[in-house]
């Protein structure tokens, strides 16, 4: 779910903008799923850009304290929103912390980074959701350390049905600034996508996994 509408289109503005996020429907790129799509993002390039890194911390940071409060902890998904995780849990003056994909092999062979949360209210900081499953992946790490998490934030989501099964399967809510449908709709808008290649875009996020020119 979006926080709302006029957000969800400035914050895709913005995200075309500076190239964070590129749709090229005519020469797709590879995952490293080996999936062929015609759109990448890549959210830490809005770390280079102080006005825009500034509206993402803010409006993330206000959604959190207007809808839980003040949890007691901010956490990132390690890597990519190690960056936007430590500036929302500034603007809200809280601790941060970030989680691995998994433990480390060697010295403490930490998994969570920081001041471990047992027993503590936890908001999870995204800077992208896909499928949903190392998201989620750094809830399960939270709740085996027995912290509560009251739900995840994130800057961009493909709103694959994938994933919004799978938070549904785990009870964790999920809001975003933006998506990909007002995504598109802002390309279109400003003229970035033609309505033919709107379409492509479109075909694509029904079966990602198969797709193709």
């Amino acid at each position: 779910m979006i926080f709302d509408k006029n957000t969800a289109k400035k914050t895709a503005e913005l995200l075309l903008q500076i190239n964070a996020i590129k749709l090229e429907p005519q020469t797709p790129f590879t995952w490293a799923s080996g999936w062929k799509s015609p759109i990448y993002c890549d959210n830490r390039i809005t770390l280079s850009y102080p006005m825009i890194r500034n509206y993402l911390r803010e409006n993330l940071a206000k959604f959190i304290e207007d809808t839980y409060g003040k949890p007691d902890v901010i956490a990132g998904v390690a890597t990519g929103a190690i960056g936007i995780g430590m500036l929302v849990a500034e603007q809200l003056n809280l601790p941060f912390i970030y989680v691995r994909p998994e433990a480390k092999k060697h010295g403490r062979q930490n998994q969570i980074e920081g001041i471990v949360p047992t027993g503590k209210n936890v908001v999870v900081v995204e800077d992208l959701i896909s499928t949903g499953k190392s998201s989620l992946n750094a809830v399960k790490a939270l709740k085996k350390v027995d912290a509560t998490v009251k739900g995840m934030v994130a800057i961009f989501n493909y709103g694959f049905d994938i994933a919004s099964e799978n938070f549904q399967e785990a009870a964790i809510p999920l809001h975003t600034l933006s998506n990909y449908e007002n995504l598109l709709e802002q390309a279109l808008d400003t003229h970035y996508i033609t309505a033919q290649q709107q379409e492509t875009l479109q075909n694509w996020r029904t079966n990602p996994a198969e797709w193709n020119l």
